[in-house]
């Protein structure tokens, strides 16, 4: 079983840049699919960014293609949400979550880690 733990996270200015790291435990980092989601105050949540096995192909939601990029190491089986030129709108606590299906639901990823606060100040 893979457990997941993200850092990374904390208060940035608009237009600034933060990276988010995942590290996970287990021999088997390699066969997921990885992605990471966010959750801002009072929504549900949703898909930021997903990264196949190899790292070969990547997926954005619109609201941040251009800005963010993912990218994973399977050696150190961590996963990682480069953000940059960060908005206020991109507040909100940020998960990685393991998969065995190349999705942007939520449900399709049985593992996840316990969140990480990015907070983006105007």
């Amino acid at each position: 079983q893979v457990q997941l733990v993200e850092s990374g996270g904390g208060l940035v200015q608009a237009g600034g840049s933060l990276r988010l790291s995942c590290a996970a435990s287990g021999r088997t980092f390699s066969i997921y699919y990885m992605g990471w989601f966010r959750r801002a105050p009072g929504k549900e949540r949703e898909f930021v960014a997903r990264i196949s096995w190899s790292g070969t192909n990547t997926y954005y939601t619109n609201s941040v293609k251009g800005r963010f990029s993912i990218s994973r190491d399977n050696a150190k089986n961590t996963v990682y949400l480069q953000m940059n030129s960060r908005k206020p709108e991109d507040t909100a606590v940020y998960y990685c979550g393991a998969g065995q299906r190349n999705s942007a639901s939520p449900n399709d990823y049985a593992l996840w880690g316990q969140g990480t606060q990015v907070t983006v100040s105007s």
